[in-house]
């Protein structure tokens, strides 16, 4: 859990989802923890009195930049995390691909779209909420199936390529911002694989004991990133604090 500071505000995108519940759920109970933004595209009901519910479309600028400056109003935020993605749609047909013939132009656009371009836009707003002194986070949620070198199975082209193009990004802000943001901490985070809507149609592949309800998953990656300091930005970590190769 996050331990580092007193008084910490956190805002959470993607916060009606299953992973992003479960983040909710720990920080409210965290006693580290004075306020946390819920954010999502459905918007939220937490009733918890720390918790403020917000709603925005992470595939809208504008919506983004609209909250970003109502919390910069609200004096700042100490860490981010982004905790949307997307795999598939049954509603429009997406899916990961088992071979090149699969792969469309349209899904390859959405799945960028959500998985790398709405991350680093979130970041381009958010980034410049965080304190310019003393630790602070931003985490957006990616997968160890974005590793290059770790790739020894192929296919999920689309899904594959933007987590990957997100690692590159969050390299690139970890950069940029480390040089102002000292202590910033800019990362992915790779959750395992988790019993959500996303991961529902495979689960049937994965050892029970390696698919994580969302509250595990969520409580992993906390730890993991109360446990990262400035010299572990600009990478990737899973929920038992290993990184995840490039």
């Amino acid at each position: 859990m996050l331990e580092y500071k007193q008084g910490l505000k956190i805002a959470v995108i993607g916060a009606s989802g299953g992973i992003g519940q479960a983040f909710v759920a720990h920080l409210e109970a965290a006693s580290a923890v004075d306020k946390i933004y819920a954010i999502s595209r459905s918007g939220t009901d937490f009733s918890n009195p720390k918790t403020s519910n917000h709603t925005m479309d992470i595939l809208k600028e504008d919506d983004i930049a609209a909250i970003a400056e109502a919390i910069k109003s609200d004096a700042g935020i100490d860490g981010v995390i982004v905790a949307t993605g997307m795999l598939h749609n049954d509603g429009a047909a997406i899916a990961p691909e088992k071979s090149m013939r699969d792969i469309n132009a349209a899904s390859f656009e959405k799945i960028f779209a959500v998985n790398a371009t709405a991350p680093i836009v979130v970041a381009k707003y958010f980034l410049p909420l965080l304190p310019r002194e003393g630790k602070s986070f931003f985490a957006a949620l990616s997968a160890r199936v974005g590793s290059i070198s770790d790739n020894e199975m192929g296919g999920w082209y689309a899904y594959r390529a933007s987590k990957a193009a997100l690692n590159m990004l969050i390299k690139n802000a970890s950069i940029e911002f480390g040089r102002r943001y000292k202590e910033a901490v800019i990362v992915g985070l790779h959750p395992g694989t988790v019993k959500t809507d996303l991961s529902a149609p495979f689960q049937g592949n994965v050892p029970e004991h390696k698919l994580f309800t969302p509250e595990y998953a969520a409580q992993g990656m906390l730890q993991t990133l109360n446990g990262l300091t400035a010299q572990d930005t600009g990478k990737c970590f899973d929920y038992a604090g290993q990184e995840v190769p490039a």
